[in-house]
Order: structure tokens, then sequence, then C-alpha cells
């Protein structure tokens, strides 16, 4: 079934709305700064997958000349699309998925993953489509949660991720997507490992940011 912007196995309603409340505290306790450290040295014409609700808009450097940024909820791009207005370089925000980035082959010079390589279905399919309109030499900026490296912890994790997921649109807490970035041909530049508690009450969970430059798209 697909709604009028989207495929609608991609709307989650409830989870979109208590996101777009939360956001505001997360980015306070700190995503606003690790979103700024992976914009910083982009420019030119850049592609965002699941912009969310835009947090990362006001962010983006002078030397970014354009944002092509995807959401798929419904919900979520509306409020992207306000937050487009206030942006500090021209944003572009689009019914889009991570699996299908409506940009020709080659043509981007970075592509920002901001906490969603957790929740896409799969991970090498989306890598390999940022390889695709990457050009070569072109960069990877990712932000993400990932599998924590304490075995207790990742294993509840694991127990864990088919029903969190249902609730909080499609994420997996027991990704190892640093792994998938290099199995998919990106050759990772820089790379920050880190806790962080995205909520005041909730325990630090294992996060990356980093840049990874791309040999460009695959043959």
């Amino acid at each position: 079934m697909t709604g009028k912007d989207g495929p609608g196995h991609l709307q989650h309603p409830l989870f979109a709305r208590a996101f777009s409340r939360a956001v505001g505290g997360m980015d306070r306790r700190g995503a606003t700064e690790h979103r700024r450290r992976i914009l910083a040295g982009l420019q030119g014409s850049v592609v965002e997958i699941g912009a969310g609700a835009g947090s990362s808009f006001s962010l983006y450097p002078p030397a970014v000349t354009h944002v092509l940024a995807l959401e798929p909820d419904d919900y979520l791009r509306a409020v992207a699309d306000k937050a487009a207005g206030s942006a500090s370089v021209p944003v572009t925000v689009v019914a889009g998925a991570a699996e299908r980035i409506p940009a020709e082959t080659g043509s981007a010079d970075a592509v920002v993953a901001s906490l969603v390589l957790c929740s896409v279905a799969d991970q090498a399919a989306v890598l390999a489509e940022i390889r695709r309109v990457l050009r070569p030499g072109g960069s990877l900026a990712y932000y993400e949660h990932v599998r924590s490296a304490r075995p207790l912890l990742a294993r509840a994790e694991d127990v864990l991720t088919p029903v969190w997921g249902r609730f909080m649109g499609g994420c997996h807490l027991n990704r190892d997507t640093l792994a998938a970035i290099t199995a998919a041909g990106f050759r990772v530049q820089d790379n920050e490992r880190f806790g962080f508690a995205v909520q005041r009450l909730n325990p630090p969970m294992a996060h990356i940011l980093g840049t990874a430059t791309s040999p460009g798209p695959p043959d």
C-alpha cells in the first residue's frame, strides 16, 4: 500500500510525532554538536537521507551549494519542510527513501546519514545506493548509534531489537554500521566511537561519527 507521498510501509505516525517532540532535547544534550562536526567540511552538492525533522539544516557550512533532503515519513517531512525555510543553505525536501535516491549517478559531492542507518531495512542496499550517487572521492558523513562493545549489553540489544523496532520506526539497536560501511567499499577517513544518552534518563548508547570516502559508483 502506498500513501499519498511515500510508501505506506515507511509511515510511522506515532513514532514520527514522538521523535519530533523529543529531538529538541536530544539536540540540546549534544546531538547538535555531533551533527555540526560531520557537516563542517562538506561542500558542493549534498544528499541527506532520512532528514527527519530537519535538525541538520541550519548547520550546513556556506561551501554547500544545495542539499537534497529525503524523508519518507509524511509527518516528519512536513516538519522538515518548515525547517528548510530557515536553513543556512538552499535545501529541497522531497518524499523519498535511502533505497532509491532521486539523484543521478555520480552527481553528489557528499551524502549525510544522521541516525538513519539504524532503521533502513537493508544497510548493504542503502550503502550501495549511496555509492551510486556519490562521485569518486565523494564523502559519506555519518552519525549513528551502533551495537554495544559490552557483551552483556550487546546481547540485550539483540534480544530487544525485534520488539523495539516495531515501536521505534524500524530502528535496530544492534547494528555494526561501521563494518557495513567498510564492507560496502568506503574508505573510512576518521571515526570516533563514544557513549551518548539521547534523553536525560536514558542509559548511554554506543555511537559513531565520522567520514568515509567513496571509490565511486559500484560497477
